[in-house]
């Protein structure tokens, strides 16, 4: 019954020993090539996608699309919205 009891640690700490070394071989693999190469392009192909004129400084209308009162109205609405501030509703409970 002894000899039984004696071989489960061998096998466990066998085992273990086996994990573990590859474990650590691991360590001595290559990095994928393929991935490196390619790493940052979604985020930056997600930043391209987010400008609208790469060069507004050569645009020959800066503000195209844009009328002047409504721009000041909506500018104006903006500072009033923060002098002013609305408080938000209450919450209601059921109970």
């Amino acid at each position: 019954m002894q000899a039984r009891s004696t071989r489960r640690p061998a096998r466990r700490l066998a085992a273990l020993a086996l994990v573990l070394a590859g474990g650590c071989l691991q360590g001595c693999v290559a990095p994928t090539p393929q991935w490196d190469a390619r790493f940052g392009d979604a985020t930056r192909a997600n930043l391209a996608a987010q400008v609208i004129d790469p060069a507004p400084a050569n645009a020959a209308n800066p503000a195209a699309g844009v009328d002047g009162r409504a721009a000041r109205a909506a500018y104006e609405a903006y500072q009033r919205s923060y002098a002013n501030p609305t408080q938000p509703a209450a919450l209601v409970r059921d109970r």
